[in-house]
């Protein structure tokens, strides 16, 4: 139970980030002239980084200890959507920041990046609602 609870705080954390990051910091984007967007972009995935990781390999690794203690319906649930959650940030998303890092965005890249990170941000508030469903559960 203490660490699910604990897989929750961790899920609650990525949800309000998340939110945070897709209503918030990608769309001011936008409002950026390159030059200027190039620099605090530096800076955002730089400090950024320290908070996501962390968070994130919580997340990964809580959901692995789990699934090795009980194999549910939940538990692969949560770990496959995780995986995915893993490779959607390091094929699709890590490759959309290194553009912009390069000087190479554009109106139609930060829109991109925008529409696409709200597949994680949906899968993130499932992932959630799935650890306080199951939180519920105890």
């Amino acid at each position: 139970m203490e660490l699910l609870y604990f897989r929750w705080l961790i899920d609650f954390g990525l949800v309000v980030l998340i939110v945070i990051v897709q209503m918030v910091i990608y769309p001011s984007f936008k409002f950026y002239e390159k030059p200027a967007l190039e620099k605090w972009h530096a800076k955002y995935t730089s400090r950024i980084f320290y908070i996501v990781f962390p968070l994130m390999m919580a997340q990964l690794v809580l959901s692995i200890i789990m699934i090795l203690s009980v194999q549910s319906l939940y538990t692969i649930a949560s770990l496959s959507s995780i995986v995915l959650l893993f490779l959607m940030t390091f094929l699709i998303f890590v490759p959309l920041h290194n553009a912009i890092s390069k000087g190479k965005a554009t109106t139609y890249l930060l829109r991109q990046l925008v529409r696409k990170n709200w597949l994680r941000t949906i899968l993130w508030v499932l992932i959630f609602l799935g650890t306080s469903f199951e939180l519920f559960l105890q």
